[in-house]
C-alpha cells in the first residue's frame, strides 16, 4: 500500500476535508491516521509513512519541527487502536478471544482518541495562532480528492465486511487485502510496478516473521506461567489491595501506563495478557472490554517518554531530539488517557458494537 501511493492519496483526501481550518494541517495529520489506521493496524508504519509526508509539509507552513512531529507520534497511536489491528490479533491468538469482537469493539476508543486530538489542536490553534492554509480546495477539487481516496479507503471495508459477514477468517483476510491493494497498485492507479514486488515481498516477510516469533514465544510463555501459578499467586495479591473493580481497574491501568513506556505492545500484552485477563474475568470484567482497556493503554505507551517507540520513529523521520518531541506530546498524551479511563468505566463505549452485531452476547 505504501508503495503503491495509497498513502499519499489519503493525505490529499484528509487535506480536502480539513486543510482550510485554522491549524488544519495538524488536522489532516490527525485524520490521516484515522484513515490509515484501517490499511496498515500499525503505529511505526503510520509514523514512517505519514510523517515523512506531513512534518516537512507543517514546518514549511510555520509549524515547529517538535510540533509536527508529537502530533504525527500522539496521532499513530490511533492505528493499532481502530481495526485491523496487529496487537489485537496477537491479544486474540494470545488468549483464545474472537478476532471479530475485538476488531468491532476498537472502533469508538480509536475515534474518540481521534477526536480528542483534534479538539486539542482546535485549542492550541486559537491560543497560538496556528496557520492556515493559503490554498482552499473547492468543492470540485474535494470530489476529485475523495474518487482519488475511494479505492484505498475500500481496503478496510473489505477486510472487515468480509470477516463479520463470515465470508473469511482473519488470515484469509489479510491474504485478500494483499490481493487487493496489488491489483490496485499495479492495473488501477499504476503506481506499483512488477519489479517493486520483490522488494514489498521481502519487507513484509521480515515483519512478518517478528510477528510470528511473537506468538510462537507467547504460547511457550503462556504454559510456562500456567505451570508456575504465577497468575493465581499475582491474583490474590491483586485481590487483596481492594475488593473493589473499580479501583482494581484503576490500578492496572496505572501499572499498564509504566510498563508501556518501557516494553513494546505486542511483547506486553504476550507477557501479561495470560496473567492479568483471567484475574479481571474472575471479577466480572467482559474480556473483550478488558482486552480493549489493555491493548489501547499498552499503545498509547508507545507514544509515552522516556523509551516510547514512536517517539524515537518520529525523531528518526524528523531530526528533531527525542526530549523535544517528548516535552511537545505531553498534552496529547493527557488527552489519550482521559480517554482510556472513559473506556475503562464506561464498557458501552466498546462494547455496544459488538454486541449489536451478534459477536457478543
Amino acid at each position: 500500500m505504501n508503495r503503491g501511493g495509497i498513502t499519499g492519496r489519503l493525505v490529499e483526501f484528509s487535506q480536502a476535508m480539513l486543510g482550510h481550518l485554522r491549524g488544519g494541517l495538524a488536522h489532516v495529520n490527525i485524520l490521516s491516521s484515522m484513515l490509515f489506521a484501517g490499511l496498515s493496524g500499525s503505529a511505526v508504519a503510520d509514523t514512517s509513512a505519514l510523517g515523512s509526508m506531513l512534518i516537512p509539509a507543517m514546518e514549511k507552513q510555520g509549524y515547529s519541527r517538535r510540533f509536527a512531529a508529537a502530533i504525527t507520534a500522539a496521532s499513530s497511536v490511533i492505528g493499532p487502536i481502530i481495526p485491523p489491528s496487529g496487537i489485537m490479533i496477537i491479544y486474540a491468538y494470545v488468549m483464545g478471544e474472537s478476532v471479530a469482537a475485538l476488531f468491532l469493539a476498537g472502533i469508538v476508543p480509536g475515534i474518540l482518541v481521534g477526536l480528542g486530538l483534534m479538539l486539542t489542536v482546535k485549542f492550541m490553534a486559537d491560543r497560538y495562532d496556528f496557520p492556515v492554509a493559503s490554498n482552499k480546495y473547492t468543492w470540485n477539487e474535494r470530489g476529485k480528492a475523495s474518487l482519488k481516496a475511494f479505492f484505498p479507503l475500500l481496503t478496510p471495508i473489505i477486510i472487515l465486511g468480509g470477516i463479520l459477514g463470515g465470508v473469511f477468517t482473519p488470515t484469509e483476510a489479510a491474504a485478500v487485502a494483499v490481493g487487493y491493494a496489488t491489483f490496485i497498485g499495479l492495473f488501477v492507479l499504476k503506481t506499483l510496478r512488477v519489479k517493486d514486488l520483490q522488494n514489498v515481498l521481502t519487507k513484509a516477510a521480515m515483519t512478518s516473521s517478528v510477528v510470528l516469533l511473537l506468538v510462537g514465544a507467547a504460547m511457550a510463555f503462556k504454559t510456562v506461567v500456567s505451570l508456575s501459578h504465577a497468575p493465581e499467586i499475582l491474583a490474590v495479591y491483586i485481590v487483596s489491595l481492594s475488593n473493589n473493580p473499580l479501583v482494581l481497574l484503576f490500578l492496572i491501568n496505572i501499572l499498564l501506563f509504566i510498563v508501556g513506556m518501557f516494553l513494546d505492545a505486542g511483547p506486553a500484552i504476550i507477557i501479561l495478557g495470560p496473567i492479568l485477563g483471567p484475574i479481571f474475568v474472575s471479577l466480572g470484567v467482559d474480556p473483550i472490554h478488558f482486552a480493549i482497556i489493555m491493548s489501547v493503554n499498552l499503545t498509547v505507551g508507545l507514544a509515552t517518554p522516556p523509551m516510547g517507540l514512536v517517539l524515537f520513529v518520529a525523531s528518526s523521520v524528523s531530526g528533531e531530539r527525542v526530549e523535544a518531541i517528548a516535552r511537545a506530546i505531553i498534552p496529547f498524551l493527557l488527552v489519550e488517557i482521559l480517554v482510556i479511563f472513559l473506556i475503562t468505566y464506561v464498557p458501552a463505549i466498546s462494547m455496544t458494537i459488538p454486541r449489536l452485531t451478534g459477536f457478543l452476547n
